[in-house]
């Protein structure tokens, strides 16, 4: 479990404009969350990172976006109408609604009262919605979905006959997912209303062992290249009683959040349950036919599965640092640089001097062509900036002072360091690039 508290993270998230509580001037709606100016940055350096990892920089990969609300059919075959339930449980007390299997003895969290419950009832935690006039009653359910993977398997055909890609080959999805959740909890680890990075890998049956391992090593790259420390993220083997119905094996990489150690993202063989369900239900067939003439069969899959507000959480809590600088206390996020929400930061040493205004505007006119994300800033005392650059991560701070004025330079302020050097404006481009 990580040292930092979960209060430190969410106040950091609030005050500097990272996340905010879902319709929060109406006393919030539980379980959502909006982000922020710096928020939806860091969360799209994140994604982008993720796609040009496992999509662009790979030749058997193929994205699609597919639609959120789908028809019941396919959740009839992908098993979520009759299996995607928690135990549900009430208070005779206060009320107050939670999973069974999030409570350690028979006492109610909220009013403290003993025995408070009776027999958990399954509660599908699907959100329902109706296509066409409400008050059709032949109008047929639909959801939103649950997860993103079953558009993933409902264009698997689509994808084959476009492109007729060589197997093994892979799709992924980034997008939206909505789950109602008894009792979200945790920040936004726990929530109704998340986004997700999923890939399906099509391969051969005879193949999923290597290529379970392959994306298992594939995975911890990639957290590494988030910042997440090694020892901070765990391999969890999931028993077979407690894998989903439609795994054959599953690992949980899980991660010292600051409430405790829990799932940060998984990792499934699905076999071919989805597809072969499909098939069944729709009627059509999902087999794929190899080029090189052999029998057609239903592909296999492999699945890497992330959240990517768990992902968000795992990076903060891994960049959250405090230290002292000249014994002051100072808190930083030492956020990988392509993550940084901010890139660089300008500063005029006095805002009330207008030479230097403008030649700090010219400064920041260039870096903000060249490197989109940098923040102008001249609010406070050169000393209330770098605190405040410091505590959302970006990791250079450029001042123009007066002397910059006749030497054409800048100082150049390093967040992890703090040291600072004076660089020629003509080279600062080629200095923070590298």
């Amino acid at each position: 479990m990580s040292d930092i508290s979960l209060e430190d993270i969410v106040s950091l998230c609030k005050r500097r404009g990272f996340i905010y509580q879902g319709s929060e001037i109406y006393g919030g709606l539980s379980g959502t969350w909006d982000y922020g100016p710096l928020g939806v940055a860091l969360k799209r350096n994140i994604t982008s990172l993720w796609w040009k990892t496992f999509v662009e920089d790979r030749a058997d990969m193929y994205g699609v976006d597919a639609a959120i609300i789908m028809p019941e059919k396919v959740f009839e075959a992908s098993g979520h109408l009759a299996g995607f339930k928690d135990p549900l449980v009430v208070c005779t007390n206060c009320h107050s609604q939670f999973r069974a299997d999030h409570l350690e003895d028979n006492k109610c969290p909220t009013c403290g009262q003993i025995d408070a419950f009776g027999e958990p009832r399954m509660f599908n935690m699907m959100l329902k919605t109706k296509f066409g006039a409400v008050e059709d009653a032949k109008s047929p359910d639909s959801f939103l979905r649950p997860e993103t993977a079953q558009g993933i398997f409902t264009n698997f055909n689509n994808v084959v006959d476009s492109f007729y890609p060589d197997i093994p080959f892979g799709i992924a999805q980034i997008g939206k997912a909505f789950r109602n959740e008894i009792s979200p909890r945790d920040f936004v680890f726990r929530s109704r209303e998340f986004e997700q990075m999923e890939i399906e890998y099509f391969i051969h049956p005879d193949e999923w062992e290597e290529a379970f391992e392959n994306w298992r090593l594939s995975i911890k790259t990639f957290l590494r290249k988030v910042g997440l420390p090694e020892e901070s993220v765990h391999e969890l083997e999931v028993p077979e009683e407690d894998r989903a119905h439609y795994s054959k094996r599953t690992i949980d990489f899980e991660f010292d959040f600051p409430h405790k150690k829990d799932e940060l993202l998984g990792l499934a063989y699905r076999t071919d349950y989805d597809l072969s369900n499909h098939q069944k239900v729709s009627g059509k067939n999902m087999q794929y036919r190899p080029k090189d003439g052999n029998e057609p069969f239903l592909p296999h899959v492999i699945e890497p599965s992330f959240g990517i507000e768990r992902l968000i959480m795992a990076v903060l809590t891994s960049a959250y640092i405090e230290d002292e600088i000249n014994g002051e206390k100072r808190t930083y996020l030492k956020l990988p640089h392509n993550l940084a929400p901010v890139k660089v930061a300008v500063s005029p040493l006095l805002k009330n001097k207008p030479e230097l205004v403008a030649k700090a505007k010219e400064v920041y006119d260039m870096l903000k062509k060249e490197f989109g994300n940098v923040m102008w800033d001249d609010n406070g005392n050169i000393g209330k900036r770098y605190r405040r650059q410091d505590e959302i991560g970006t990791p250079y701070c450029v001042v123009i002072d007066f002397e910059s004025l006749d030497a054409n330079d800048v100082t150049i302020r390093d967040r992890d360091t703090t040291k600072q050097e004076r660089v020629k404006v003509d080279d600062l481009l080629t200095k923070l690039s590298k």
